[in-house]
């Protein structure tokens, strides 16, 4: 395991990964390379200021799929900045935004998006809302199995929940695996799925001082049992 200190990163062969920030209620941005190409997951808020310093314009804009594991706004509150900046520097290469079947905020964000820009935008954009865990290739042959996992919230009242629409990612690259589940409860199919991943990120934000857990996101005693289960593991999403 390699402490929580940010930036997070790792890399095997031609296959690595970059975790810019995981914070609750704050912020996510992860970034992916697969050879030569370049992927984003859960783009929060400050995203394209760390993509434009680790990576620059050029390859942003190379940018074939983005992939979020739920709507929350520290998962996707770099989405309208990073449109809107592919559309400003001139992007004419499809993006496909994969996410879970009923996220309404990316719903939302892309009809937003295509109302204001709707004349002016330069590349196709295509929406994947993701209904089951099926496995699926990238345009540029990354492959990725979505698993659903355990992601509730409070609402209004104060003591109601509701699960809210989310999922893990597998992306395998040349016989590799990266395991990433996104903000979850401790569930079976992130067990599963973490279980010899080259790289498992997995989430420890309980913020309750007693470790006792609940349905909303992982104890630091769940997270560290399901990543001693790959072969190394970052514990991301803790509270500060």
């Amino acid at each position: 395991m390699i402490e929580n200190t940010y930036p997070l990163s790792w890399q095997k062969d031609d296959f690595q990964i970059k975790v810019f920030c995981s914070i609750p209620n704050i912020a996510t941005g992860i970034l992916i390379k697969a050879a030569k190409n370049y992927f984003i997951v859960d783009p929060g808020d400050g995203i394209l200021r760390d993509l434009n310093t680790e990576i620059g314009t050029k390859n942003i804009l190379s940018v074939s799929d983005i992939f979020i594991s739920h709507g929350h706004h520290d998962h996707v509150g770099g989405v309208w900045s990073l449109l809107t900046y592919m559309r400003v520097m001139r992007k004419t290469t499809p993006l496909t935004l994969h996410f879970p079947k009923g996220c309404k905020e990316i719903i939302s964000i892309y009809n937003a998006f295509n109302q204001v820009y709707s004349h002016s935008i330069t590349y196709k954009i295509i929406l994947n809302e993701i209904p089951d865990p099926k496995k699926f290739n990238s345009s540029t042959g990354l492959v990725i199995t979505p698993f659903p996992v355990i992601h509730k919230e409070i609402l209004n009242d104060g003591v109601t929940k509701r699960q809210v629409p989310a999922i893990g990612f597998n992306f395998e690259h040349n016989n590799m695996k990266i395991c990433y589940g996104g903000d979850t409860a401790y569930c079976t199919e992130l067990e599963e799925s973490a279980k010899n991943a080259d790289l498992a990120i997995i989430e420890a934000g309980h913020n309750e001082h007693e470790n006792i857990p609940d349905d909303m996101h992982m104890t630091l005693k769940e997270a560290k049992k399901i990543g001693e289960s790959a072969k190394e593991y970052f514990l991301v999403h803790v509270p500060e």
